[in-house]
């Protein structure tokens, strides 16, 4: 079964490679507020998608139907849009640090906020879900062919796509936070303005895609 499990790697690889909300999101955390700000949002990611794993495969899937697609891509897509401005708007923690008025919030306090954020960024993304649905039906499909137990095949599967998905976040949050180091705090906040433009144009693009 071990084949399943790599097939599982290649499948985690080309959600890595996707130029999504979470991929610039990770990013941009670890250069403005470092790796373990950036590990909960990839844990917040990491939750996000086991929790709609789970819903596909128990087959709650008439919430994915044509016309609720459309509501989820709206929704996204809004959602999406906040993201963008708050990034835009929002200074570098290095520059607000520099503010009298600059309080540091409870540790515990902004690794939940941050988990949060990487959960409903990856939530916002409608297309993720026809992702797992596709991702699903392929191991439910070796399994058949090889005529083993669907859930073996389905939990191996997953754990190549999950353990990838996690290790690639991972990897862009350690780049994110070794480079912040070799940039000045104004460039810190032009390439925080530039992930807030992407984003806006992310979510205008998904609900565009909706309409049309």
């Amino acid at each position: 079964m071990i084949h399943v499990f790599f097939e599982g790697i290649a499948w985690g690889l080309l959600v890595a490679i996707s130029i999504g909300p979470a991929f610039f999101t990770i990013i941009q955390t670890g250069i403005d507020r470092g790796f373990k700000a950036a590990f909960y949002i990839s844990l917040g990611v990491l939750m996000c998608d086991t929790f709609l794993i789970t819903i596909c495969y128990l087959g709650l899937t008439s919430i994915f139907d044509s016309k609720n697609s459309s509501y989820l891509g709206l929704t996204g897509g809004i959602i999406i849009i906040i993201f963008g401005i708050y990034s835009y708007f929002k200074k570098p923690e290095i520059i607000r640090r520099r503010s009298a008025k600059y309080k540091t919030p409870p540790k515990q306090t902004k690794h939940i906020k941050y988990f949060i954020k990487g959960f409903f960024l990856n939530i916002a993304n409608p297309f993720i879900y026809f992702f797992w649905l596709a991702a699903i039906v392929r191991a439910t499909d070796i399994a058949i062919a090889e005529k083993g137990i669907v859930i073996n095949y389905v939990i191996v599967f997953f754990s190549g796509v999950l353990s990838t998905v996690f290790g690639t976040d991972l990897l862009k949050s350690f780049i994110g936070n070794k480079i912040k180091k070799y940039l000045r705090p104004r460039v810190q906040l032009w390439i925080k303005r530039i992930i807030g433009v992407l984003l806006i144009v992310l979510g205008i693009i998904l609900i565009v895609r909706v309409l049309l």
